[in-house]
């Protein structure tokens, strides 16, 4: 009983030091994210799309990875995006980039995990957002 005590009381110590250590950068994070939600807005994304399959979906992935914010906003945003006409390959990039690629969160990542783990996930993120959304619409699209 006495050495699960110990161990409980070192774990917790650990936790609470890895929290002190990465707490700033935590704080610098939710502070870009307010910025980001505040001054980025829906209309502003919209305006960069074209019509284009291939260009629409890269610009669709990159505004999305740009963006940051909770998974379902990413939903409002393209509900609202694909509402105002712009093309389903971009709403489905812009979602998935939103929800798996962070540009704001990478000091935060790099400093979690390291830079070869940060660089590898979020260049497969990047390009499985491509791919994904194109496979996504186009399946859409001959079964209906």
């Amino acid at each position: 009983m006495k050495r699960e005590k110990t161990l409980l009381t070192q774990a917790l110590k650990s936790a609470f030091r890895t929290l002190y250590t990465i707490a700033p950068m935590l704080l610098a994070v939710i502070g870009l994210l307010g910025l980001f939600q505040t001054y980025i807005t829906p209309e502003m994304i919209q305006s960069f799309f074209t019509g284009s399959t291939l260009y629409d979906t890269l610009i669709g992935t990159i505004t999305g990875a740009l963006s940051i914010g909770q998974p379902f906003i990413s939903y409002i945003i393209g509900g609202e995006l694909a509402n105002q006409g712009i093309s389903l390959y971009a709403v489905t990039a812009f979602i998935l980039s939103f929800v798996t690629l962070g540009v704001v969160q990478l000091p935060l990542e790099y400093s979690l995990f390291g830079m070869r783990f940060t660089l590898v996930r979020n260049l497969l993120s990047f390009f499985f957002s491509i791919v994904v959304s194109l496979m996504t619409v186009f399946t859409l699209e001959s079964i209906l």
